[in-house]
């Protein structure tokens, strides 16, 4: 269902009051992701709720109503030369699949951006919600420097809908970097982690550092061996050379050169944007899953034998990436008993494995138990006491809220 804005409040009322289940989405682009719910769940898209409330360019921030694609809200920001320091959500591309901004906070998703910009609970800077029984609540503010009200910004992102929808977001925005380049590294998996170490502990700033596996690296044309893509930006010519050169003299291996337009291809290729003939990529893998360890822990990963016909690009400072399949033969190579070893190698090395796809019959838990997991359900029992929103999809929780 995708009721107009004036129809929206009046609509959940009537599913409260006849105890419906229901599941908050954006354009419903990625339905399919994480946790399944319930059949009888009808789906409620704020699609409708679309466009730029608010923009205060001089302030850096912007008012957008849930339902606007992030792409729109770029371009908007583009022509004042500032945009949100953000990646695109998986399966994006080059820009035609974009979900809602809205989509992209419920999710909590963060991509290699995060190096240098956080995650996106780092640019929200209010929110308004409606709750399951209808009731509007907003929090935070319009200006960078708030603190009014409770933190619901950052408990909203990555709830996956279980607590709420998202109508409205204020988030902060920044320059849009004049100047960028990219510098790539190919070689041994010990050899880059040594590289990344380095540049991780040194007075550089890149905007993000990428570690690719084999397979993703022979979707972008080179030979198929694990690189690092490092992702430079600056407001002087001059500096941007000097830490390319910097990078080119640090290590032993080849640097490749990336202009921006490069870059940007490179990027879209690791947002499941589309490779040449018999690459991994594709625009609807059968397995889709979010990887993350503790970072000192990420060579051990990339060496893993676990990530066979997998493309694999993981945010080498914060130890978070996604893996996924390719061409039908690449997914039939991928069995629920390779990404079982893979998520409890994820867990010994101090992290965890969330499955956001996978195929028919596969069945596996998206996410399993957190520690905080009792936390996690009182705070649901308060945002919905009747278990109405998303039955089944609780993040932290490996089976359906609704069954407690």
């Amino acid at each position: 269902m995708r009721p107009e804005p004036s129809e929206l409040q009046e609509l959940v009322r009537d599913l409260h009051r006849q105890g419906s289940a229901w599941l908050p989405a954006g354009l419903g682009s990625r339905l399919d992701w994480g946790a399944p719910v319930q059949d009888s769940c009808t789906v409620l898209s704020c699609g409708a709720l679309r466009g730029v409330r608010e923009f205060n360019p001089g302030d850096f921030t912007i008012t957008v109503a849930a339902g606007t694609p992030l792409v729109e809200v770029q371009e908007t920001l583009g022509h004042h030369g500032q945009w949100l320091s953000v990646d695109a959500p998986w399966g994006d591309g080059h820009g035609a699949a974009a979900g809602s901004i809205g989509g992209l906070v419920a999710r909590g998703l963060a991509g290699g951006y995060r190096q240098r910009y956080l995650g996106v609970r780092d640019q929200l800077i209010g929110i308004q919600l409606m709750r399951a029984d209808g009731v509007t609540a907003r929090a935070g503010g319009k200006v960078v420097k708030n603190v009014a009200g409770y933190d619901l910004m950052r408990l909203f992102t990555g709830s996956w809908g279980s607590l709420g929808l998202i109508t409205e977001l204020t988030l902060r925005t920044l320059p849009q970097p004049p100047l960028r380049r990219s510098v790539c590294f190919q070689g041994e998996t010990g050899d880059l982690a040594l590289l990344s170490r380095w540049l991780l502990g040194s007075s550089l700033s890149p905007e993000r550092i990428d570690w690719w596996n084999d397979s993703l690296a022979a979707s972008a044309g080179l030979a198929p061996t694990p690189l690092l893509l490092i992702g430079l930006a600056s407001v002087d010519a001059a500096t941007l050379e000097e830490q390319v050169r910097c990078l080119q003299e640090r290590s032993t291996l080849q640097a490749r050169v990336l202009d921006a337009a490069t870059t940007e291809t490179w990027l879209a290729l690791a947002r499941g944007g589309a490779g040449g003939p018999g690459t991994i990529t594709a625009a609807a893998p059968a397995w889709l899953l979010r990887l993350g360890v503790s970072p000192d822990q990420l060579e051990t990963l990339m060496q893993d034998p676990g990530l066979a016909g997998l493309a694999v690009d993981m945010a080498a400072g914060s130890g978070l990436g996604l893996a996924w399949t390719g061409p039908a033969e690449a997914q039939a190579a991928v069995t629920s008993g390779q990404v079982l070893a893979l998520r409890s190698l994820c867990e010994e090395l101090g992290g965890h494995l969330t499955v956001l796809r996978q195929p028919p019959g596969a069945s596996l838990p998206a996410w399993l138990d957190a520690p905080s997991r009792p936390l996690i359900e009182a705070i649901k029992r308060r945002f919905d006491p009747a278990g109405q929103l998303a039955p089944g999809r609780l993040p932290g929780v490996a089976q359906s809220f609704s069954t407690l």
